[in-house]
């Protein structure tokens, strides 16, 4: 199949999450007034974050732009993993829209929580904690098979990787703010999937 479909798909997935994303990150900045820094995470975190969000929305740039100058990172996937790819990309991008409509005000770009904040329990986050490091990494991954590119692809699974690494702090700040209120939420749900006890006693991780 001629690899211009390809990136016409890649870059209506690409651009609509991102639409979805940036309105409502701009959106709740506005209504609460409040800007939160990434410093709260230190010096070495938001530098990383820095870093590699640079490179994580680079390198799909790069292949819209011109897929020749990623052929180094190249896989030769079968067409159905790619479209694969695609199905994965559609089901993040309402994934992302319903996350950001649940969650509303409250999200930051850090681990730290908004002043005003409530515990958010509707939604997504009936079921999982945090469904935007699962859902945005998933994003990531897919644009990477579709773009037959283990680079993305890897970047993604970064992107997880470090996402995760915040979370300890992001709960022990929540269960700070909320006390047996966030406790008894984290009985009930996952960290970054949905839980299901029979199959994954120690999902919840509750500390």
């Amino acid at each position: 199949m001629n690899e211009n479909i390809f990136r016409i798909l890649a870059a209506l997935v690409l651009f609509t999450g991102m639409g979805i994303s940036t309105y409502f990150r701009l959106k709740a900045d506005k209504e609460t007034g409040e800007k939160i820094s990434r410093k709260v995470d230190g010096s070495a975190m938001m530098n990383i974050i820095r870093f590699g969000g640079l490179i994580l929305w680079l390198s799909p740039l790069v292949y819209l732009i011109n897929p020749n100058w990623m052929n180094w990172s190249k896989i030769g996937l079968p067409e159905s993993i790619r479209w694969l790819g695609v199905g994965i990309g559609v089901l993040c991008t309402f994934g992302i829209y319903w996350l950001f409509s649940s969650i509303g005000s409250g999200i930051t770009p850090t681990s730290a929580t908004r002043k005003e904040h409530k515990l958010v329990t509707r939604g997504i986050y009936r079921w999982i904690r945090h469904p935007l490091y699962t859902i945005g990494s998933s994003f990531i991954v897919s644009f990477g098979m579709m773009a037959d590119n283990w680079f993305i692809t890897a970047f993604g699974i970064l992107a997880f990787i470090l996402m995760a690494s915040r979370t300890p702090k992001e709960e022990a700040n929540l269960i700070e703010k909320f006390g047996d209120e966030y406790r008894e939420y984290m009985k009930r749900t996952g960290r970054y999937l949905p839980r299901f006890p029979e199959l994954f006693p120690n999902n919840q991780e509750i500390k």
